[in-house]
């Protein structure tokens, strides 16, 4: 079974290291060993990692020279940002319903604590 989109991004950011190499990422193309300098792990199990991440659509892998090299592919990250999005305003919806509730209170027994 083909696992969506999500799911794949979702279970790739699970992990500290794998969130710590795309924040490297951010700044810009590295290569695998440099990824790898600031982990106590070999680079083969940075390599591992850089799968998971290749695998959900987070990374691009090229070669340059003996070298292997790595991007940041922002998409599947647009993809988590619109689903969260619609969560967003139903989250901002409740802070303003809780936002009235306080000042109603206030208004009922001003000798309540202050927003």
């Amino acid at each position: 079974m083909e696992q969506d989109v999500l799911s794949l991004t979702f279970g790739a950011l699970s992990d500290p290291t794998r969130r710590a190499l795309l924040a490297r990422l951010a700044i810009g193309e590295a290569s695998v060993g440099e990824l790898a300098q600031p982990f106590d792990m070999s680079t083969a199990a940075v390599s591992k990692h850089l799968k998971v991440l290749e695998n959900a659509g987070l990374i691009n892998r090229h070669k340059r020279s003996q070298y292997s090299y790595c991007t940041l592919e922002a998409g599947p990250l647009k993809d988590i940002d619109r689903w969260v999005g619609a969560y967003r305003v139903l989250w901002h919806e409740n802070l303003e319903q809780l936002d009235d509730y306080l000042a109603e209170l206030q208004r009922v027994d001003p000798e309540a604590p202050k927003q």
